[in-house]
């Protein structure tokens, strides 16, 4: 967190986010990796023991190792284990475009699907061709397209990203996150203009039985706050009628994360 990163060089907690949840009317949400480091999964599955907003963990696991079902088992064993609803690696961050194809990647998705959790695939347009390929190999596998992408916005219109996300929303086992949009615009000049084009070709690959809001809290603090980024989510869904707003906002996120908390059922009163 260095360079234009350094805003978010800090400490962030709970009494940080729920000041925005209370605002938005937000009861639980699900918290992401960040590191490629199993220590911070363990902190992560810790605070959400004793955080009734946090009802979920996206983790990470070395998805290399030849002890992918142990390191599942080890996480879910230990103190909040019982959050883990997901697994996610930076794959945009590795060298090989094809990283999620490599044979030891295969292989722990095979572990991933009888483990019932999701997976989060953190790309860019550069790897979807490879996500593509490995989400049709595994159909038993929910998996779950974090930022459409990152659509490069602030660049302008990449055709290459549209068709790539039009392939991989044929595949019903994938779920996309409408979330990260801002901070792929021009952080200090964007709109909810800018961001529409996007929105509307993810809306129309995906249906909205298929699209989770996310709020990227808090690295959507470089462009805008919690409260702007859901008002810009359903300022660019407007055109979708209620129902839609109420499954993209709560009810998918359950569907494809499944989270264990019995006190969910009271969402659904």
């Amino acid at each position: 967190m260095t360079g234009d990163f350094e805003p978010l060089r800090r400490r962030y907690d709970v009494s940080d986010l729920r000041p925005h949840l209370v605002a938005n009317d937000v009861v639980a949400t699900i918290v992401v990796q960040v590191r490629a480091d199993l220590a911070e999964t363990v902190d992560l599955l810790e605070l959400a023991s004793r955080t009734a907003e946090v009802v979920g963990v996206v983790g990470w696991i070395d998805l290399t190792a030849a002890d992918v079902s142990g390191q599942i088992d080890r996480l879910r064993s230990g103190v909040g284990g019982e959050h883990l609803v997901g697994l996610r690696h930076a794959v945009a961050d590795e060298a090989d475009p094809r990283w999620l194809l490599r044979d030891d990647v295969d292989a722990a998705m095979r572990d991933v699907a009888a483990s019932g959790l999701a997976f989060d695939l953190e790309i860019t347009s550069r790897e979807l061709a490879a996500a593509d390929t490995l989400v049709r190999r595994h159909p038993d596998v929910r998996f779950v397209l974090d930022h459409g992408a990152k659509p490069p916005i602030a660049e302008g219109w990449c055709q290459r990203w549209a068709d790539g996300i039009s392939a991989l929303a044929e595949n019903p086992n994938v779920w996309c996150k409408l979330s990260g949009l801002v901070t792929e615009a021009s952080w200090s000049a964007w709109s909810t203009a800018d961001l529409q084009p996007y929105v509307d070709h993810l809306v129309a690959a995906f249906p909205a039985s298929r699209m989770v809001f996310g709020s990227d809290w808090p690295v959507c603090e470089l462009a805008a706050p919690y409260d702007r980024v859901l008002a810009a989510a359903v300022e660019t869904l407007a055109a979708l009628d209620g129902d839609d707003h109420r499954k993209i906002l709560c009810d998918n996120a359950l569907n494809v994360y499944r989270p264990s908390r019995t006190s969910l059922g009271e969402m659904h009163s």
